[in-house]
């Protein structure tokens, strides 16, 4: 698929507002995570996914986990100190970021609330977050990606069966 002009959202420009190294990539709207790290040109695990998660009232976090990977739970409330966490729903997780289910991202959120990334994102030369809305990626660097967000980098996932 080829490279888009920079489309114009939020997460976009919080991105440039920030001085983040980044080059905007453009799909149609996949199918499946496969699917669109193929139309990236990526491999599976350079695509991260965007978990919102909510130690409290009012108390959330962005959990970033590579395609084909899930949130190891144990690890991540370890990390944290906490021993319960939970899923917003999707009308409260709008509420909270700003986004709509599939684009949320934490480029641009409503707040800036913590984030996590895992580990694994360092075996990646270049990693792909959402910019905002479907179809619309950001290609970073993990560096960059942590040094832009202050994100913790730790082990928070597990590969997911058959991965």
């Amino acid at each position: 698929m080829p490279e888009s002009p920079d489309p114009d959202t939020a997460a976009l420009r919080a991105a440039a507002e920030l001085g983040v190294a980044h080059r905007v990539v453009r799909t149609a709207v996949p199918s499946s995570p496969e699917e669109s790290a193929a139309w990236q040109g990526i491999p599976l695990g350079a695509l991260l996914r965007t978990i919102v998660v909510r130690r409290g009232e009012d108390d959330y976090l962005f959990v970033l986990v590579p395609a084909g990977r899930r949130v190891d739970w144990p690890k991540l409330r370890a990390h944290l100190g906490v021993t319960r966490l939970s899923l917003p729903d999707a009308d409260e997780a709008r509420a909270v970021t700003g986004y709509v289910r599939y684009t949320i991202t934490p480029f641009g959120s409503a707040r800036p609330w913590p984030v996590v990334v895992d580990i694994s994102i360092r075996d990646q030369p270049v990693v792909s977050i959402g910019g905002g809305v479907r179809g619309v990626n950001i290609h970073l660097s993990p560096d960059e990606l942590v040094r832009a967000l202050d994100a913790a980098v730790v082990d928070v996932s597990n590969a997911e069966a058959g991965q």
